[in-house]
């Protein structure tokens, strides 16, 4: 992660959490770089009309490494901020011309899809339904040159999607 990541980013698709208001519009996120080297991070979202906000701190969770493994400190409540939260922010995948992320941490209980434009129709997002133990091929996936063939259908799906993901 790098200064490129600092600026507003919006809140495409989340896991919900007990941290932020239910039935938020809007949700973003703005980040920007403290001359001591931790971000400043400002979380806002509307809910029946109100903004709620929060402000806090990001920081390395192990500064001597170059992974994008942080660590985010907010103060609750916000408008008497005395006690410390502190929770892990790792950034998972940012696309190489930063138009889309994927935060999460390792107890896999939060992720947030973000990008830095309001420009997604949610509205098109697909819930894939998973299953506890999902089936497994007798050989696994084949890619169409080496099984000679494959599902058409499949292969205009998986460019649909990729050029929707990419806009």
């Amino acid at each position: 992660m790098d200064v490129r990541y600092m600026g507003r980013w919006y809140e495409i698709a989340s896991f919900p959490s007990r941290f932020q208001p239910k039935n938020g519009e809007n949700t973003r996120a703005t980040y920007t770089l403290r001359d001591d080297g931790t971000v400043n991070v400002l979380n806002e979202t509307w809910s029946d009309g109100k903004r709620s906000s929060i402000e806090g701190t990001a920081y390395k969770a192990d500064p001597s490494s170059e992974e994008a493994k942080l660590k985010v400190k907010f103060y609750v409540p916000p408008f008497l901020p005395i006690i410390p939260v502190v929770g892990d922010y790792w950034v998972l995948f940012i696309d190489e011309d930063y138009q889309y992320a994927l935060i999460g941490q390792p107890s896999r209980n939060y992720l947030w899809f973000k990008g830095p434009r309001m420009e997604y129709d949610v509205s098109k997002l697909h819930k894939t339904p998973q299953s506890e133990t999902p089936p497994e091929g007798e050989e696994g996936p084949k890619t169409p040159r080496a099984s000679g063939g494959s599902n058409p259908s499949w292969e205009s799906r998986q460019v649909e999607t990729v050029s929707v993901c990419m806009r």
